[in-house]
């Protein structure tokens, strides 16, 4: 059972079966009711139980394959060997989704008809011990005659009627197992392209319906929609030729759900019903057991209600147990991630429901770290120039405080504060996008000369370096590049805001001087304004 539908489809069973068997017995304890009656009764209670169960059965394979029908008459577009190859390379792909979610198949195939291509072939699949389909080498379909209907029975009744259709048991060819199979004609612009059909294991079918019991020697048995045999509990049928299978007696293909008939000289009560297939699905017991002891038929019930009902506690159980563990994990996932935790485990891998939401929630949580990771870089992130902005620099100085607390002795930094000059006149006289454009270039002028050093926006038109290593020990260099840069700069410049004028200040640390980080920073920003009055002074003289 893969799915979680499957598991409570089992449990829906068991509970089923348990109800028939109340009502069972309170229709035994009815004893006003004339005994025929209730043996009708218990007749028919059989055969909707069995009607159910294949119903179920039949139906899934059914679907499974009508879906599959449609999906590759859909997909055809061509009947060229080509088109044909990549056709059947798709639908097998499609077919074996739908085969691993369909109970009881034996094999699965989609042959194409020698008449459209004699080099494309088709598939077939085979799950013979109930693990994974293996491709299986194809019937050789053009040594046979196709016009004859007794051979290849599940790809020339398709053929020859044109109409989807259940076939009698048979054993597949090369395989040697007894199988029924559900078989849907392919047209593509009317023209016959070949056959898809899923094989389901026969025994299994057979197994359903030699459950049912009634009596002494009361069973059941299904035909098709022309009354022909698909099971009989007393007969090997696979194994006999279709003209020697025994037609059923005539009583039995009256309209009446309830019915008598003859058969090996005993008189025999019968009930039957419609399966959603079109076949019919018949219970029937001696009609002199239908009077035996009533009293033996409630020890009868009781036993079997009480087996089945230990059986269906040992089940719910059981399955339940398996349902709710993954919930539980996932359960248990949740809250962590509620408490902002999304680094945990979840072993559960089914191919059910469950599974589906398990992945779906780790994917997610996997999402929700990866957003929030995003979201922290850009809150840390200037949106203007792109460098890291103030609240960034508070945590980096933060961390540089805490290993410096822990190391003193190795602590060796220097601090740069640069400050834009004239600002507010190019925003006044030209623009704020022109004062952008302004903080712009002198962002990309400081990440340029002190690239191996992160850049912040401390302010409106404030920058802070924290130089180490490499940067550090070329400090001297760096600040000779950086005036020169700025100098290139601004002979190069065609208009006011394409200049870049910046003070600079640069304090390295020093223990006598220095107690916290930032008293290297107020020290630079000390430095930055002598530079930034120099400046303005030398460019008062200027004028």
């Amino acid at each position: 059972m893969r799915s979680l539908r499957s598991k409570i489809t089992l449990l829906t069973v068991c509970v089923t079966v348990i109800a028939v068997l109340v009502v069972t017995v309170l229709s035994v304890f009815v004893i006003r009711i004339p005994e025929n009656e209730k043996s009708d009764q218990l007749l028919l209670l059989l055969c909707e139980t069995g009607e159910r169960n294949l119903d179920y059965y039949f139906n899934s394979v059914e679907k499974s394959v009508k879906k599959i029908a449609s999906y590759t008459e859909k997909d055809l577009d061509g009947l060229d060997d080509e088109k044909l190859e990549k056709h059947t390379s798709r639908i097998r792909s499609y077919f074996d989704q739908i085969a691993n979610k369909t109970n009881g198949v034996y094999t699965y195939y989609y042959r194409i008809d020698p008449e459209v291509s004699e080099t494309v072939k088709g598939f077939w699949y085979t799950n013979l011990d109930g693990t994974d389909f293996i491709e299986h080498e194809v019937t050789d379909i053009s040594r046979y005659n196709t016009e004859d209907t007794s051979e290849l029975v599940w790809f020339t009744v398709p053929k020859d009627t044109g109409n989807a259709i259940w076939l009698s048991p048979y054993f597949t060819e090369g395989l040697d197992v007894e199988v029924i199979s559900y078989n849907v004609p392919i047209y593509w612009r009317g023209t016959f392209v070949g056959v898809v059909g899923i094989e389901i294991d026969y025994s299994a079918m057979a197994e359903q319906v030699e459950s049912i019991h009634l009596y002494k020697s009361g069973y059941a048995f299904p035909t098709d929609r022309d009354g022909k045999l698909i099971f009989h509990p007393r007969m090997k049928l696979a194994a006999l030729d279709e003209n020697t299978i025994p037609p059923i007696p005539d009583g039995l293909f009256r309209e009446s759900t309830f019915t008598q008939y003859q058969y090996e000289g005993k008189q025999k009560e019968a009930v039957w019903l419609r399966l959603s297939n079109g076949m019919r699905l018949y219970v029937c017991v001696p009609a002199e057991e239908t009077e035996g002891n009533w009293k033996e038929l409630i020890v009868y019930v009781f036993i079997a209600a009480g087996v089945v009902l230990l059986l269906s506690v040992f089940l719910t159980r059981l399955f339940t147990g398996k349902i709710t563990e993954p919930l539980k994990e996932l359960t248990a996932a949740a809250v962590q991630a509620n408490q902002g935790n999304y680094d945990f485990a979840l072993a559960y891998n089914g191919k059910d429901e469950v599974g589906t939401l398990t992945k779906t929630f780790k994917r997610m949580a996997g999402n929700m770290k990866e957003n929030i990771t995003d979201l922290n870089r850009r809150a840390n992130v200037d949106a203007l120039t792109s460098v890291r902005n103030k609240g960034a620099f508070t945590d980096y100085i933060d961390g540089m405080q805490e290993k410096m607390n822990e190391a003193p002795e190795n602590a060796a930094y220097a601090v740069g504060v640069f400050d834009c000059d004239d600002l507010k006149t190019i925003n006044d006289k030209y623009g704020h996008d022109k004062g952008d454009l302004y903080l712009k270039s002198s962002s990309q002028l400081i990440c340029k000369v002190f690239q191996h050093s992160p850049v912040f926006r401390i302010g409106g038109d404030e920058f802070a370096v924290v130089l180490r290593d490499e940067d550090l020990a070329n400090k001297r260099k760096l600040i000779t590049k950086f005036e020169t840069t700025m100098e290139e700069i601004n002979a190069a410049a065609g208009n006011r805001w394409e200049e870049v004028h910046i003070a600079m200040g640069i304090a390295v640390y020093d223990p006598q001087l220095d107690h916290s980080v930032m008293d290297t920073v107020r020290r630079a920003d000390k430095v930055m304004y002598t530079n930034k009055r120099i400046r303005k002074n030398m460019r008062n003289n200027e004028k």
